[in-house]
């Protein structure tokens, strides 16, 4: 059953992963070259068989998916990984150090993966700007649903729906930090769970569940501030070829005491990664108690048909 269910959950991420290497030219914004905009305001003077011709000079959407994932194959390189390095402490912490979790079907595990994973999708829709930070700091709670999931199911499958969730949040409303955001939403949120998961799922108690989400609050926010500073926010400020001062001029505007990189991840992403981690298990641990029941009423009738 162990292999089966492994089999089929690679085979879905094989296939998100393919998914994943053609997103960015799904949502990249090509910016008009300064003779495109001289030819949108001069009068249309053309033939209809020149625009006929003009459309048929125009790249195929297969071509310009290859040339934005040639463009981008460095960062998707990295993305991929790291998901990839990530997935596998998961599974060895789920193989090695939870003993107690329930087993499931196949499907049983699949299908709620992927409903724990849309609803955090629909939830990351939904951003609240902080007053501490700038602008491109959003708090969102889409880990909630990943908290209850990855209590539930265990630490592989909360990996895999933070995955699922940043893909489908860019189906749905595309990037607008050219996948730096997305990206750091993805790692930092798995920085969250699979602490939370693996201490919970080692002895399943309210204690633990307490000291679990405890414990992710603060390895995402060592970790989540280390790699913004070292990281995401110069990868942020070259993929927008802008300079690193004008970010940090971006929390200086909201908090005078930001200066630097570092004081902006001081003021801005230690903070935020605190009121993030604070909010989403207060939530978690008021739900999971009334949610988890429902589910496991489910598998208990499953069971019975099965030994039926």
């Amino acid at each position: 059953m162990k292999t089966v269910k492994l089999k089929n959950l690679l085979a879905l991420l094989l296939a998100l992963l393919l998914m994943l290497a053609l997103l960015p030219s799904a949502f990249a914004e090509d910016a008009p070259d300064a003779a495109a905009e001289e030819e949108s305001a001069a009068p249309a003077e053309e033939s209809g068989e020149e625009t006929a011709e003009a459309k048929e000079a125009e790249p195929t959407r297969l071509q310009k998916l290859l040339k934005s994932a040639k463009e981008n194959g460095g960062f998707l390189l990295v993305c991929l990984l790291v998901f990839a390095g990530l997935f596998l402490v998961a599974w060895l912490f789920e193989r090695l150090l939870v003993k107690k979790r329930k087993k499931f079907s196949d499907t049983h595990y699949i299908a709620y993966t992927a409903i724990f994973a849309t609803m955090a999708a629909v939830l990351m829709l939904l951003e609240i700007p902080l007053f501490f930070a700038p602008g491109f700091y959003k708090l969102d709670l889409s880990e909630l649903p990943i908290m209850i999931c990855t209590f539930y199911l265990g630490p592989v499958s909360g990996v895999v729906a933070e995955f699922i969730k940043v893909l489908l949040k860019l189906l749905l409303k595309g990037t607008s930090t050219a996948f730096v955001g997305d990206f750091a939403n993805f790692v930092v949120g798995c920085t969250f769970v699979i602490p939370a998961s693996v201490i919970y799922h080692a002895r399943p108690s309210k204690k633990t569940a307490l000291l679990g989400m405890l414990a992710g609050t603060l390895v995402m926010t060592v970790f989540g501030s280390a790699f913004n500073a070292l990281y995401l926010i110069p990868k942020f400020a070259q993929l927008f070829h802008m300079e690193l001062e004008k970010i940090v001029a971006m929390g200086t505007s909201v908090n005078k005491s930001i200066n630097s990189v570092y004081t902006l991840v001081l003021y801005a992403v230690v903070p935020f990664n605190l009121v993030k981690g604070l909010i989403v298990s207060v939530l978690t641990f008021l739900l999971y108690k009334r949610i988890s029941p429902l589910m496991h009423k489910g598998d208990a009738r499953k069971q019975q048909r099965k030994e039926a």
